[in-house]
């Protein structure tokens, strides 16, 4: 990847919880990307047990001339892990070093381990700083940004947990250099997600840079993660606690949630997951009569073109109701799904059990 990729930054506008998502390559080298935080003792880098060996140690020298103690605290890797159980521990390791309020985390790695950076800093001493650190196309995308942070329970994805900004979003596309190709192209689907959802011009342009994707053209993810990020700010600064516009964001998930719950988290990846929840959500949205059947197939297509499960394991409907129902945009025991209203335009709906269970049966096998 080439190394002088331009530096962009976009502004999350949130009032005195502001902060900007920067974009660019090897950042994690360079102490100006790290000025103007606010002042810390402690720097503690929560990580897990693949990220860490590759990537801890080039931030760790970063951080040491910016504070006066830097450490570190890595996590099993994978969704099983992002639990309670986990979630203590990481409590346990900040209260084995000593740590207070004068202590700023560092979340480097994925969706997973930005999730549970974020919860533990929500609660640890009622709320201490964080930045999040993202090193997957996934999480610099979508999940590290609007400050979404949360464990799963059994019962239902990401169903404990707050809304607590970090400070700043640090997206080093150099990190995306040692990605695997299953997990790039799993980011993938959040990308994709905001074409349909937000701005039909933007999936055009995916459709026709696919393969440089694909192949981690460096001006192609960064055009992608920067404006995957311009779409995602607009709606978070419109709505930032999900009580209404920011729903739209969730394209695909309720049908994906149900897919991850079910098969037990980690079978499948998030995006591979949201992936053929948008093929089921864009089939619903045309059962309900708001977008024509030849945007949904093209939609499909695009997803298929990318790599992603395009077909739905076979839980049975009833199943894969029930866990919908626990979804969070439920409403007054009734689930509503995000759907497409036209090309770039999404909505959110409440659908009849027998519209949706058609569209689970004729993309699951």
């Amino acid at each position: 990847m080439h190394p002088t990729t331009p530096l962009e930054r976009v502004a999350i506008d949130l009032g005195d919880r502001s902060y900007d998502v920067v974009i660019g390559t090897n950042l994690l080298d360079h102490r100006a990307t790290f000025d103007g935080l606010p002042k810390a003792r402690d720097a503690v880098i929560v990580t897990n047990e693949v990220v860490g060996p590759i990537l801890s140690q080039r931030l760790s020298v970063t951080l040491q001339s910016v504070y006066p103690r830097v450490s570190t605290i890595t996590l099993p890797d994978g969704e099983s892990h992002k639990d309670l159980t986990t979630l203590n521990a990481i409590f346990d390791s900040l209260l084995e070093r000593g740590a207070d309020r004068q202590t700023t985390l560092f979340a480097l790695g994925g969706g997973v381990v930005g999730d549970i950076t974020g919860f533990a800093a929500a609660c640890y001493m009622r709320g201490v700083p964080y930045i999040q650190v993202p090193t997957t196309l996934l999480s610099q995308v979508d999940s590290s940004v609007g400050g979404k942070t949360a464990v799963n329970h059994a019962r239902g994805k990401n169903m404990i947990g707050v809304f607590n900004q970090p400070l700043r979003v640090v997206a080093d596309l150099s990190t995306l250099e040692t990605l695997p190709q299953r997990e790039l192209i799993a980011g993938l689907a959040e990308v994709i997600k905001y074409g349909p959802i937000a701005d039909e011009a933007f999936f055009n342009w995916i459709e026709t840079n696919l393969d440089d994707l694909l192949r981690r053209d460096a001006s192609a993810l960064a055009h992608a993660v920067k404006r995957s990020c311009e779409i995602k700010a607009r709606v978070v600064g419109q709505d930032e606690r999900e009580s209404g516009v920011r729903a739209i964001l969730n394209f695909g998930h309720t049908f994906g949630h149900a897919i991850e719950t079910g098969l037990g988290y980690g079978e499948w990846l998030h995006g591979e997951a949201v992936g053929c929840g948008m093929v089921m959500a864009a089939d619903l949205s045309v059962r309900l009569g708001l977008v024509d059947a030849a945007f949904a197939r093209r939609l499909t297509q695009l997803i298929d073109r990318a790599g992603l499960p395009v077909v739905g394991p076979r839980l049975g409907v009833e199943r894969y109701l029930d866990l919908m129902r626990i979804d969070k945009k439920a409403e007054a025991g009734q689930t509503r799904f995000v759907v497409l209203s036209a090309p770039g335009r999404a909505v959110l709906r409440a659908a009849a059990d027998e519209l949706v269970a058609e569209a689970i049966e004729k993309h699951t096998r």
